[in-house]
């Protein structure tokens, strides 16, 4: 042993600043739970959204649902919506000030009147130059009524000014409507192919993390104006495409450990029309949603009422299959036996992980161990 404790100490010292970086950087998963999925309505179109389960339970009745699933049913009776967006920006579009400052007072009376889903928020106009100040405005309206706990989605941001700028935008909002430092938080939404990469090569999804400062819950992946940006033919715009790949790896890499959650977007392929068509679009919803969660996308977008039965029936199948394997491994790790696979403690707590949000989705009623004890592996 040739180490003394001066030695310990000078290296001690000279990895402080770091050890105090990661600890503020990647603090780890994100406690609670994560909603399956996002429902985007227009403002001006909110008065429908405690219908939508009834309406997807009639779509697969009509339409003779392929995936018959008593607890899927349940679930569209219960809780069809788990995560709601009053969509003010795309889904509603340009309008003067009276008619958004309308339709902000009447969103906020219509959620006020009746149960709301577990999850709310907003999705404001983006802080570009045209809409920067109907964005202020909408918010500040938004707050002056609505003081219930919600998330803001921030739109088409393409760098981390406009991401300081929404720091700096919460901050006074907080302040000004005597609200505890830290309450506002806020989506970041990958729309534009400058948020991912910038223009002198750097990954700026992860500087958009860092100049959140703490604020930023998640980052949803826009399907449509990401690919239409990146110059890729309308016919061939999909959750799936190459250029969304990797888009979505580079948010998964620089989100990893940070408690910042992903989501993916959506397919715009709706179910509607007849029987043929609307077995051909649950076909590829169920596919895609499917295809988001075995790459480790929890959450997606809904465009449509009859998009829930297929939402619900992949998520429900993703995290029943795995179970059987998943309690194995893990009792087999905990109880240090040789199960053939070398597992570590990270796998550990990716197993913990699925469980829980097997049971936080309403897909496991047994994940084959207490719910403390895997909350606290994971």
């Amino acid at each position: 042993m040739r180490l003394s404790g001066q030695d310990y100490h000078e290296i001690d010292a000279s990895l402080a600043a770091h050890d105090a970086f990661l600890q503020a950087r990647y603090p780890g998963e994100r406690p609670g739970r994560q909603p399956v999925h996002t429902v985007y309505l227009p403002a001006d179109r909110l008065d429908g959204f405690r219908d939508w389960g009834t309406i997807a339970l009639d779509a697969m009745d009509r339409h003779d649902f392929p995936w018959p699933d008593p607890a899927v049913r349940a679930k569209l009776t219960a809780e069809p919506i788990e995560d709601l967006r009053v969509d003010f920006e795309d889904g509603y579009g340009v309008r003067d000030d009276d008619q958004e400052d309308a339709a902000v007072r009447k969103a906020v009376a219509i959620l006020a009147d009746g149960p709301r889903p577990p999850f709310l928020g907003i999705r404001i106009k983006s802080l570009e130059a045209a809409t920067r100040h109907r964005c202020l405005r909408t918010l500040d309206l938004f707050l002056d009524t609505y003081q219930d706990l919600f998330t803001i989605t921030l739109p088409k941001v393409s760098g981390p000014d406009q991401v300081r700028a929404m720091v700096t935008l919460c901050e006074r909002l907080e302040r000004s409507y005597g609200l505890s430092t830290g309450a506002l938080t806020f989506e970041i939404q990958i729309e534009l192919p400058s948020a991912v990469l910038a223009a002198d090569g750097s990954a700026t999804v992860a500087r958009l993390i860092t100049a959140a400062a703490g604020r930023c819950t998640g980052l949803h992946y826009g399907t449509y104006d990401y690919s239409a940006a990146a110059g890729v033919a309308a016919a061939y715009q999909s959750m799936e495409h190459p250029a969304a790949d990797h888009a979505k790896a580079v948010m998964q890499a620089a989100a990893a450990q940070t408690g910042v959650r992903l989501s993916d977007g959506s397919t715009n392929i709706l179910p509607v029309g007849d029987t043929a068509a609307v077995h051909a679009a649950w076909q590829l919803h169920r596919r895609l949603v499917r295809r988001s969660l075995e790459r480790g996308f929890y959450q997606g977008w809904d465009l449509h009422p009859a998009q829930l039965p297929t939402r619900y029936a992949a998520t429900f199948a993703f995290f029943r299959d795995g179970r059987d394997a998943a309690v194995t491994r893990l009792r087999r790790y905990l109880d240090r036996q040789d199960s053939g696979i070398a597992d570590e403690p990270a796998t550990a707590r990716a197993l913990a992980g699925y469980l829980v949000r097997g049971l936080d989705c309403g897909a496991l009623d047994d994940a084959g161990f207490p719910r403390e004890q895997l909350t606290a592996l994971a």
